[in-house]
C-alpha cells in the first residue's frame, strides 16, 4: 500500500470533540464542546418548519443564496461600519471552520508563514499546515492575555503572509482593544501582511469591553479577511452556516476555493436563517445580557467553590487552574474529571504552543439548570480527585 499523506502525520483528532465523546461515555455534564443546550430563536425555527414544505431542496448559488447574502451584508455593514457588496464581497461557507480554511488557502502559498496567538483555537495550526504554511506562535500573557508588542513585531519581521486574530478569543475570552487592533494593523501595513479574523463571538462581549472589527480600521479593508458564522449568535451550531467577508479581489479567489471544497452551504438552512439576520439591535443586546447572566452565575459558583479561574472579557469560556491536583497530564485529569466528577472539560494543552498543563477549559453556554448541576458536581471535586502529591 502506498504511503499516506505526510501533512497529517502530527495531527490528532480534535481534542474538543474527543472530550464530548468522553462526556457521553460517562454521562458527564458536557461543558467541553461549545454548543448550547437551549433552543435557537423561535422565529428561526418557525421559518425552518415553513421552509421544509417549500422548494429549497436543491443547490443554492455556490457562494450563497442571494437573499441570505443581502441580509448578511446589510447586518454586517451596520456593525462593521463599512458598506458591503453582497454580490462581490461575501462568500457563504459551511461554518466558520470552512471560512477560516477558505481564507487561509486564498492568501497563502506553501512555505508562507502565518502568525498565530497562543492560546489558540485548535484548528488554526492545522489550517496552516493543511495549506502548506508554517505557523509562528506568539504568546498571550495571563491574566489579561495581552501580547508583548516587541514579540509580535519580531514575528512580523519574519515576513508572514497573514496573522490570525480570534476576537473575542477562544479559549481565553480575550477581547482585543482598539489600541491593540491599531498596533496589529500598523504592523500588517508595515510588513504587507493579511489579517484573517475569526469573529464568531462578535456579539458575546461583556461590559466594559467592546468588539472592534479589524476591517473597519483605516486602510485595513483591503487586507482583512473577516470570518464568522451564525452558530454562536443564533445558537445553531449544527446548521454550519459561516461566511467570509473581504474585498472583491480576495473574494474572487475565495469563491473558487470554497466551490471546490464544499460547493455550497445548505440551501434550506440559509433560507430559514435569513429571519435571524434581519433581527433588530435588541436581539443582540439581549444576547449579551443573557450571556452576562450565565457568566455571573457560573463564575460566582466557581468562586464559592474556591476554584481559581480566568475572567473572560468575551465569548463563553472559562479556564480553571488545576495546579492543586498535581497532574502532569491535563488530558488525564479531564478524563478522570468526566468519569469521577461527571463534568466534561477540555485540556488546556490543546490550545497552547507552550507546555501548559495546569489549565482546563469549560464553557457556560448552557441552561441555568445545567450550569447549576455542573457546579453541584464540581463541589465534590476535591473529594473525588485527590492531589497526586498526597
Amino acid at each position: 500500500m502506498p504511503a499516506l499523506s505526510d501533512r497529517t502525520k502530527d495531527f490528532t483528532d480534535s481534542v474538543i470533540r474527543r472530550m464530548t465523546r468522553v462526556s457521553l461515555k460517562y454521562g458527564a455534564v458536557n461543558l467541553s464542546q461549545g454548543f448550547p443546550d437551549f433552543d435557537p430563536p423561535k422565529e428561526i425555527l418557525q421559518r425552518l418548519a415553513e421552509v421544509s414544505r417549500e422548494d429549497y431542496n436543491q443547490y443554492s448559488i455556490t457562494w450563497g443564496a442571494q437573499n441570505f447574502r443581502e441580509a448578511l451584508a446589510a447586518k454586517q455593514s451596520k456593525y462593521m461600519g463599512h458598506p458591503i457588496n453582497p454580490n462581490g464581497e461575501v462568500v457563504v461557507t459551511c461554518g466558520s471552520t470552512e471560512a477560516m480554511m477558505v481564507a487561509m488557502m486564498s492568501v497563502t502559498n506553501p512555505g508562507d508563514k502565518v502568525v498565530v496567538f497562543s492560546p489558540f483555537y485548535e484548528n488554526y495550526g492545522a489550517d496552516a499546515i493543511l495549506s502548506g504554511a508554517d505557523p509562528i506562535y506568539v504568546p498571550l500573557y495571563p491574566p489579561e492575555f495581552n501580547y508583548n508588542p516587541d514579540e509580535l513585531e519580531a514575528a512580523f519581521k519574519q515576513k508572514p503572509k497573514a496573522i490570525i486574530l480570534c476576537n473575542p478569543s477562544n479559549p481565553c475570552g480575550k477581547v482585543f482593544t482598539k489600541d491593540e487592533h491599531l498596533f496589529i494593523a500598523d504592523l500588517a501595513k508595515k510588513y504587507d501582511t493579511f489579517v484573517i479574523t475569526d469573529e464568531v463571538y462578535e456579539h458575546i462581549v461583556y461590559e466594559p469591553y467592546e468588539h472592534v472589527y479589524m476591517a473597519s480600521l483605516p486602510g485595513m479593508w483591503e487586507r482583512t479577511i473577516s470570518c464568522s458564522s451564525l452558530s454562536k449568535t443564533y445558537s445553531i451550531t449544527g446548521w454550519r452556516l459561516g461566511y467570509v467577508i473581504a474585498s472583491e479581489e480576495v473574494i474572487e479567489v475565495a469563491k473558487k476555493v470554497h466551490d471546490f471544497l464544499t460547493v455550497g452551504a445548505a440551501a434550506p438552512l440559509q433560507e430559514a436563517a435569513v429571519v435571524g439576520l434581519n433581527f433588530k439591535d435588541d436581539y443582540y443586546k439581549d444576547l449579551a445580557r443573557k450571556y452576562q447572566a450565565k457568566k455571573d452565575l457560573f463564575l460566582k459558583g466557581l468562586d464559592d467553590l474556591k476554584i481559581p479561574h480566568t475572567n473572560p472579557q468575551g465569548a463563553y469560556y472559562v479556564m480553571l487552574d488545576i495546579s492543586e491536583f498535581g497532574y502532569d497530564s491535563d488530558l488525564e485529569f479531564c478524563e478522570i474529571l468526566a468519569e469521577k466528577v461527571g463534568v466534561g472539560a477540555v485540556p488546556g494543552s490543546s490550545f497552547f504552543k507552550e507546555p501548559v498543563n495546569h489549565l482546563i477549559r469549560l464553557h457556560f453556554a448552557k441552561r441555568d439548570d445545567t450550569l447549576n448541576e455542573a457546579l453541584n458536581r464540581l463541589s465534590d471535586i476535591r473529594k473525588k480527585i485527590s492531589p497526586l502529591h498526597k
